[in-house]
């Protein structure tokens, strides 16, 4: 088992990687949740886990990943990460936009990225939604914690149904972990889910720490996907394990869970994630549809 703590190897964990997903018979990984943003504002988010801001819950947080742009793209296809996304998202007004813009571009220099855009509750947010979606975007981000907005704010709802009707996923970060927004948790998203029934949500972080509640959901809505970035490593299972009587529930969703790692912003080597998922033990059928073929499906690759 690897040790959280344990620094990036470079070529050696890219072989560890290889080995992982050959084991499965996969031609490689889809990751629904990487970041890659404007650098500045990647920078920024950078300074805020370094300074142990307290949305990060207060914990120590080293970036394992902190490279530039091409290297750290340059090492997701050393990986064997076939496709990923740019999950990026505003902290207030003005901002997504103009992040969209940014998103567009990346998408076209970088073809094995999910073309992602984002959203904020504010006059306009349809009207750039409508924008990107026309432009292409294949996969939304929306930050509930970091943005601290009700995702059921009336001025949401006619970019979620858009969203809806269009068939886009959302991966959300709306679950209170590592620390609680001001409308985390499920009770504001369940909200948009009875407004918007057939809306593609990807959980982020497996809903943590509310994971049962939100495995509810994804019970009762058929759309409702979870991620599992950053759950069941050894750095989350120290301040917010997910309880091992759920895991029963995890194995009859393995439809609708995909693999997620929170690269660059994770703490620990990337392999450590897929091991992570691989001593659950719920099956190499499951394995291999949450590290490649669910999101396959759900993107069309």
């Amino acid at each position: 088992m690897n040790d959280h703590r344990t620094a990036p190897a470079g070529r050696t964990e890219a072989a560890e990687v290889h080995r992982f997903s050959e084991r499965l018979g996969l031609p490689g990984l889809v990751d629904v949740h990487t970041h890659f943003m404007p650098e500045r504002v990647l920078h920024k988010v950078w300074n805020y886990f370094d300074t142990s801001g307290p949305l990060t819950g207060g914990l120590e947080w080293p970036i394992a990943y902190r490279r530039e742009e091409a290297e750290r793209t340059a090492l997701l296809r050393e990986f064997g990460v076939l496709a990923f996304t740019a999950m990026l998202y505003p902290h207030k007004p003005g901002m997504a936009a103009w992040l969209n813009a940014w998103a567009a571009d990346f998408a076209r220099r970088t073809p094995d990225c999910l073309h992602t855009a984002t959203l904020y509750p504010e006059p306009g947010v349809e009207s750039y939604v409508r924008e990107a979606v026309e432009a292409g975007a294949r996969v939304f981000k929306a930050h509930v914690q970091v943005g601290a907005y009700d995702p059921a704010d009336e001025l949401l709802r006619p970019a979620w149904g858009l969203l809806a009707d269009a068939g886009i996923p959302v991966v959300i970060h709306c679950g209170s972990g590592p620390a609680p927004g001001k409308h985390t948790g499920p009770e504001p998203i369940a909200r948009v889910l009875a407004r918007h029934p057939r809306l593609r949500l990807i959980v982020a972080h497996f809903g943590m720490p509310e994971y049962e509640d939100f495995l509810g959901l994804a019970e009762r809505f058929e759309e409702v996907r979870l991620d599992t970035t950053m759950v069941f490593t050894d750095f989350t299972e120290e301040f917010m394990p997910f309880p091992r009587a759920a895991l029963p529930r995890v194995a009859a969703l393995g439809d609708r869970v995909l693999l997620g790692s929170d690269f660059p912003n994770i703490p620990y080597p990337y392999a450590h994630q897929l091991h992570a998922l691989e001593r659950l033990d719920l099956g190499e059928d499951w394995l291999r549809a949450v590290c490649h073929d669910n999101a396959a499906r759900l993107f069309g690759l």
